[in-house]
């Protein structure tokens, strides 16, 4: 496929899937504006959170912030692989990714080990440790304390960590009750994804397909009808191009145009249910 897509229609990557390189990433004004606060508060830690329904941009979203504070020297970034781990395998998790040892016997051992980690980090950095947590809805509600708790230092008057946490509503919702109300109350920054307008979409496919190295990738035509069906939803969006494109690939056309998009979900919209097999 990558072959043909470089013969074909000379794209140096497949501008429509997940993996795209980070910085291929297409970034609206709202969410570059917000990497950029986070950039600056990286010095005094604290707890940001991003929220949006699925295919509004979340993952891409934190891609972006991942890479740049990769870039920042001496900022350490830890991502949460499993969301849904009850607390010792929480602390294991943090363990393995900050390089303390932890003893499921000693948990109390663990968090000062954690702790002192972190404060020798910003001592001699003069930056935070960043713990990213995606997924979070999925978080158990004495996880996230304990992370309060963990993060927190000198009364409360001090953070340890900057903290990331991103996930749909629930995650949102879970913050506002009575349980986790604490944590909800200490999000420094925020960013709210919804869904695109047709501007955004149109905007998407022209720098995707402009990085990857043919913006006449696909007619006008089609990127309007595109952005008008896709609901608002990028990853909607991108599963309508990559199909048009895996189709268009296999039939070596030399571009993509509407026709193809009414001959591809026409016909899958078209097509009858498979008839229940009558048993015998």
């Amino acid at each position: 496929m990558s072959t043909k897509l470089q013969s074909i229609y000379g794209l140096k990557f497949n501008p429509f899937r997940p993996d795209i390189p980070d910085e291929a990433i297409y970034v609206t004004p709202a969410v570059d504006a917000f990497l950029r606060r986070v950039q600056m508060g990286i010095v005094d830690g604290g707890y940001v959170m991003i929220t949006g329904d699925p295919g509004t941009g979340k993952s891409m979203a934190l891609r972006l912030l991942t890479n740049r504070l990769s870039t920042i020297r001496d900022v350490i970034v830890g991502s949460i692989e499993h969301p849904q781990s009850r607390t010792m395998d929480f602390y294991r998790e943090l363990g393995e990714l900050f390089n303390v040892p932890f003893s499921s016997y000693n948990r109390w051992g663990g968090f000062k080990a954690l702790r002192t980690r972190w404060a020798e980090h910003i001592a001699s950095t003069l930056s935070r440790p960043v713990l990213i947590i995606d997924e979070a809805q999925e978080t158990f509600t004495s996880v996230l304390n304990e992370l309060r708790m963990l993060a927190s230092k000198d009364l409360d008057s001090r953070q340890l960590l900057c903290v990331v946490l991103a996930g749909d509503a629930r995650l949102v919702e879970r913050l506002r009750s009575p349980e986790l109300q604490p944590l909800g109350s200490r999000m420094r920054r925020r960013l709210a994804l919804e869904y695109a307008s047709r501007e955004e979409l149109l905007a998407c496919l022209d720098h995707l397909t402009e990085v990857a190295g043919n913006p006449t990738l696909m007619t006008t035509e089609l990127k309007s009808t595109l952005a008008d069906h896709a609901a608002g939803n990028y990853r909607v969006l991108m599963n309508m191009c990559d199909e048009l494109l895996s189709v268009a690939v296999d039939r070596e056309l030399p571009r993509l145009d509407e026709k193809l998009f009414l001959e591809v979900f026409s016909q899958q919209q078209a097509r009858p249910p498979k008839a229940a097999t009558k048993k015998r």
